[in-house]
């Protein structure tokens, strides 16, 4: 019998019924609200520690450090109570209180770095990673440093390898969101094993689409769209670049929970506007799979389901 962590992955491929167009391809979505914290995070945070653990970067008992809009460390928090090690995390109020709430529930020391307007934006993002670099230097602390962390994008190899697993092979197109990076060149690398002419589209923020080459803004999908181009991101790993307003993903977000019974946050919400664009291309004889990524529970208290 496994412990908690155990319970990682495996999570279910459905197919979207009602929101996408008739004419257009078949849509499924990875319910990744399936893993035990509620989000596709807990496939990194279980690799990066344990990687980190296995040559001596964190020694037992050891305080992992780590910036996050929340969903990193929650599931860093719930790896580090599974194993034992103290954590200390880097928040802001731009994001939703319910992850704060969350991430001390599982035993974390949270440190706020306040926001304008709570808006998403590079300088944000970049005094949060300030913080956590300052806190890192104590004695006996292990920086995670998610954006430089390369063991974060094999977190997501399990999730390429399960879409492909239970889509039978008919994956015509992935579809997914832009943070770090890491998950969509996790499963874009175990898709492309098997099939390289897989499309994939990455998605960002209309109001900050740096990938695209446009001016860095302010927007209120949390988890996406740092407002810079992450370190380790890979233009040769992705076919296409799309980009989703918030008004749009908040929108889809509320529809996939009205309509299909999918409760879900905005980041999903945008992946799935964008995979829907994508069906409207590929015609009624491909799939295009895209990725819940965490659950709606984590968003009551912000914009998206105050309607």
């Amino acid at each position: 019998m496994h412990n908690v962590l155990g319970g990682i992955g495996n999570t279910p491929l459905v197919e979207l019924k009602k929101v996408v167009p008739a004419g257009s391809a078949r849509v499924a979505v990875k319910l990744e609200w399936a893993n035990p914290t509620g989000s596709m995070k807990d496939r990194m945070a279980k690799v990066a520690i344990e990687r980190a653990e296995a040559d001596g970067r964190l020694a037992p008992n050891g305080t992992v450090v780590e910036y996050t809009a929340g969903t990193t460390g929650i599931s860093l928090a719930f790896v580090c109570a599974a194993k034992g090690h103290p954590i200390e995390l880097v928040f802001s109020d731009a994001f939703s209180d319910e992850k704060r709430r969350t991430m001390k529930a599982f035993g974390a020391r949270v440190t706020d770095v306040p926001s304008e307007g709570r808006g998403i934006n590079a300088a944000l993002v970049k005094a949060m990673i300030s913080t956590a670099n300052e806190i890192s230097k104590r004695p006996g602390h292990w920086y995670c440093d998610q954006l430089n962390n390369p063991d974060a994008s094999d977190g997501y190899l399990s999730l390429g390898e399960e879409i492909w697993e239970q889509a039978a092979g008919h994956v015509d197109a992935f579809v997914h969101s832009v943070s770090t990076a890491h998950s969509i060149h996790g499963v874009t690398r175990a898709l492309w094993r098997h099939n390289d002419r897989i499309r994939v589209v990455a998605v960002e923020p209309e109001e900050s689409a740096v990938l695209s080459g446009r001016p860095s803004g302010s927007h209120k999908i949390e988890g996406i769209g740092i407002g810079f181009v992450p370190p380790l991101w890979n233009r040769e790993l992705v076919n296409e670049i799309q980009t989703v307003s918030t008004e749009e993903a908040m929108a889809m977000a509320r529809r996939l929970a009205s309509e299909e019974g999918i409760f879900a946050g905005t980041s999903s919400g945008a992946n799935v506007t964008a995979a829907i664009r994508v069906a409207r291309q590929l015609g009624p004889s491909a799939t295009v799979v895209a990725i819940i990524v965490d659950s709606g529970l984590r968003y009551l208290s912000t914009d998206v389901y105050k309607h």
